[in-house]
C-alpha cells in the first residue's frame, strides 16, 4: 500500500492537500496559519486504512505555499509537526511549514552520475560534517570549498546527517524529522542548491540517512500510530515496527524517505546508519524492498543510484542482490580494515582493537601485521572467527572470487573513529606524518572504494569531537555525565573529557582552513592528491577482483607489500631502516613520502623507517 501524496503539494484547483497516518485517532485537526498571523484549526477527512486528508483554502504557488505552516492535533493533543514535515524552520516543536520541492530550477539536467555514470563503486569518498567544514556551518558555505575537493580528486561527498535535530548543533545522529534538512544548515532549499553545485563540478552526493532510531528530543511519531515496537529493542529504546501489526505504512514512510532524496534532491546514493539495527522478520526486509524500489527508480531516472550500508554483521549478504537472496545494498563500510590499519599504525590494542593485534583466537598465528594483510586481501578479520568483544564468533567469509571488493568502504579515519574517542583526536595526533602516509597508501591503492574523512588530507590539527545542544537540563546533565562516566572506565579524568554540551566543544571541532598554507599541511595534502590520481589514472587500482589482490609481509621486520598489478605499494612500520624484498625487479619509483631516500635494489626497495612508497615492477 502506498500513502496519499507524503507532502502537500499542489492541486489543480489551487488548493494545498495535507495527508497524515493516524489510524487509531478518532479525530485529526490540522492547525495552520498564513505568514504567521491568526492560526486556524480545521478538522480532518477520514480516510482508508488510516489515513486522514484535508484540503486547505491556500494558493500553491511557490512563494504564496511557503507562507503555510501548519500542525496535527490528534484526538485534541498538542500540536504536532508532520511527520514527512519537509521544513521545520522553528524547531522540532514547533509547526511544519510548507516547502515546494518541485519549485528550484535544476541545471543537471545532462548529469550522468558519479564517474561519468559509473557511480559510487571505486570512487572516491569524501565524508564531511556540514557545521565543522567551514566557519559558517551552512550548506551554502561549503559549495565555496568545492574546488578544493575537485582538486583532491574525489568523487562524491558524503554528508552526515541533515534531518533536523534539537538544539544549534549536532553530529546529526540525534534527528527526529528525517524527511527536513536543519534550518541551521540552510534549510531544503540549501541542500538543492548545494547538489545542483556538486554536479556542476562533477562531484556526486552521498547523503547519510538514519533509519534505525530518532533521538531523545522531539520525536513524536507515537502521537500518530505504532510507529515503534518493543518486539526489536535498539541501544537508542524501542525499535522501529517493522514487521508487526501496522507495519506497512511504517515500512513505507521510511522507503518513501530514501526515494524521495533520490528524486526531488537529486542526491547520488545514500549511507544508512547501523542497518544492523533495523530488525525485520518480514518475508521481504526492509532493506531488501528498498533496494529494489531504489533499483526501480533509477531505472526510471536514467541514471546510476546506491545505497551504502553502515553494516556491523561483517557478512557480504549485506551486498549481495536481493534476487540471490541478500540485502541488496550496493556498498558497506568495512571497520575492519580501518581497525587493522589503526593498530598497526598507533600499536593501540585497547577494547575492540585487541583482536587486531593478532595473536588472538581471530588470527593465533600473525601479529598486526599478518592481521592488515588478512583485511587487505579478504575485507574482514571477524568472517567467522572468535571476537573477543562481541564473546561469539561473528561474520563470514568473502568470497574472493565472487565479491567485488569495491562493495567494501575503507578508511583510515571516519566520524565514528575520531569523534568517539575521549578527546577525539585524528589520527594525525597519534602517529608521524610518514605513518599516516603509509596508512593512506594502503587504503587510497586497495581494491576497496575508498573514503577521506573531511581534513584528514592536510593532517588538520582541530580534533572532531563529540558535541550536542539540548535544551532540555535534564537532558544535558546525562549526556555529559553520559559522556564523562564512559571514558572514566577507561582511566580518563572526567575534567579531561570535553563536555559535549559546552559550545566550545563544538567550535574546537570546526575545520582551519589557514593550515593548508603551511607547509607540513601542504606535504600531506600533495601526498593524497597524488595518490588519488595515481588511482584514477592505473586500472589495476580500481580493480575491484579481490582475488587479484596479493600481500607480502614480514612480521618481525614489520614490513608489508600489496601487489596490484605491476605496482607495489610497499609500507615500511619498522624503527629502523630495512630494505624490503620484493617479488620481481622494481623499474620505477612512482610515489614515495621520502623521494629522495627511497632506493631501487635488485628485487628490493630501500626505504626509511615508518613510511612508504609505490613503486612499479617488471
Amino acid at each position: 500500500m502506498r500513502s496519499p501524496e507524503p507532502h502537500p503539494n499542489p492541486q489543480s484547483d489551487q488548493h494545498a492537500e495535507l495527508t497524515v497516518w493516524a489510524p487509531y485517532a478518532e479525530g485529526v485537526e490540522v492547525e495552520w496559519s498564513l505568514d504567521g498571523g491568526t492560526s486556524q484549526r480545521t478538522a480532518m477527512e477520514r480516510r482508508p486504512e488510516g489515513w486522514w486528508a484535508v484540503r486547505l483554502p491556500v494558493a500553491t504557488s511557490a512563494a504564496a505555499a511557503q507562507t503555510l505552516g501548519y500542525g496535527f492535533r490528534v484526538d485534541g493533543g498538542d500540536l504536532t509537526p508532520d511527520p514527512r514535515s519537509a521544513w521545520q524552520p522553528q524547531g522540532v516543536h514547533r509547526e511544519s511549514r510548507w516547502f515546494d520541492t518541485g519549485a528550484f530550477a535544476w541545471h543537471d539536467a545532462t548529469w550522468a552520475g558519479p564517474q561519468q555514470g559509473l557511480g559510487v563503486l571505486g570512487a572516491v569518498v569524501y565524508e564531511l560534517h556540514v557545521g565543522t567544514f567551514t566557519a559558517e556551518g551552512t550548506l551554502d558555505a561549503a559549495v565555496e570549498r568545492l574546488d578544493h575537493l575537485v582538486d583532491l580528486g574525489v568523487d562524491v561527498v558524503e554528508l552526515m546527517p541533515l534531518a533536523v535535530w534539537p538544539g544549534r548543533w549536532n553530529w546529526g545522529y540525534d534527528g527526529v524529522g528525517p524527511w527536513a534538512v536543519d534550518d541551521v544548515y540552510g534549510g531544503p532549499a540549501a541542500l538543492q542548491r548545494f547538489v545542483d553545485a556538486c554536479h556542476a563540478v562533477g562531484l556526486g552526493v552521498c547523503l547519510d540517512v538514519v533509519y534505525n532510531h530518532l533521538g531523545p528530543v522531539g520525536n513524536y511519531l507515537s502521537r500518530f500510530g505504532p510507529y515503534f515496537s518493543d518486539a526489536h529493542p535498539t541501544p537508542w529504546g524501542s525499535g522501529f515496527n517493522l514487521d508487526g501489526p501496522d507495519s506497512e505504512p511504517v515500512r513505507r514512510w521510511m522507503v518513501d524517505n530514501a526515494l524521495r532524496w533520490f528524486e526531488e534532491f537529486h542526491v547520488d546514493a545514500l549511507r544508512l546508519d547501523a542497518v544492523h539495527e533495523l530488525r525485520d522478520d518480514s518475508a521481504t526486509h526492509v532493506l531488501a524492498q528498498l533496494a529494489d524500489e531504489v533499483g526501480d527508480l533509477s531505472r526510471r531516472l536514467g541514471r546510476p543510484l546506491h545505497l551504502i550500508a553502515e553494516s556491523d554483521l561483517n557478512d557480504a549478504v549485506m551486498v549481495t542482490a536481493t534476487g540471490e537472496g541478500g540485502r541488496g545494498m550496493d556498498a558497506q563500510w568495512d571497520d575492519d580494515v580501518h581497525h587493522a590499519l589503526h593498530v598497526a599504525l598507533t600499536g593501540e590494542t585497547q577494547g575492540y582493537y585487541a583482536d587486531f593485534a593478532g595473536h588472538s583466537r581471530a588470527l593465533p598465528d600473525g601479529g598486526p601485521v599478518a592481521v592488515l594483510a588478512k583485511t587487505l586481501t579478504r575485507g574482514f578479520l571477524h568472517d567467522g572467527t572468535w571476537s573477543s568483544f562481541r564473546g561469539q564468533d561473528w561474520g563470514a567469509p568473502v568470497d574472493p572470487t565472487v565479491v567485488d571488493a569495491r562493495r567494501f568502504v575503507a578508511y583510515l579515519q571516519t566520524h565514528d573513529q575520531v569523534g568517539n574517542r575521549a578527546v577525539g583526536e585524528r589520527i594525525s595526533a597519534l602517529v608521524s606524518p610518514s605513518l599516516q602516509a603509509a596508512g593512506a597508501a594502503l587504503y587510497l591503492t586497495s581494491a576497496f572504494t575508498p573514503m577521506v574523512f573531511m581534513g584528514e588530507e592536510w593532517a588538520a590539527t582541530t580534533p572532531f569531537q563529540f558535541f550536542t545542544d539540548f535544551e532540555e537540563p535534564e537532558m544535558a546533565k546525562a549526556v555529559t555525565e553520559g559522556r564523562r562516566r564512559e571514558f572514566e572506565s577507561h582511566g580518563w579524568a572526567a575534567h579531561d573529557v570535553p563536555d559535549p554540551q559546552d559550545e566550545q566543544t563544538f567550535l574546537r571541532s570546526k575545520l582551519r582552513w589557514d593550515e593548508l598554507e603551511a607547509d607540513d599541511h601542504a606535504r600531506m595534502l600533495g601526498w593524497y592528491r597524488d595518490l588519488i590520481a595515481l588511482r584514477r589514472s592505473h586500472h589495476d587500482l580500481t580493480d575491484g577482483r579481490l582475488d587479484a589482490v596479493h600481500v607480502d609481509f614480514d612480521e618481525r621486520e614489520q614490513w608489508l607489500v600489496m601487489r596490484r598489478g605491476d605496482l607495489r605499494t610497499v609500507v615500511n612500520l619498522a624503527a629502523s631502516r630495512w630494505t624490503v624484498a620484493l617479488d620481481a625487479e622494481p623499474s620505477e619509483v612512482v610515489l614515495a613520502w621520502e623521494p629522495s631516500q627511497t632506493k631501487l635494489k635488485p628485487r628490493a626497495l630501500y626505504l626509511p623507517p615508518h613510511t612508504a612508497a609505490v613503486v612499479r615492477v617488471g
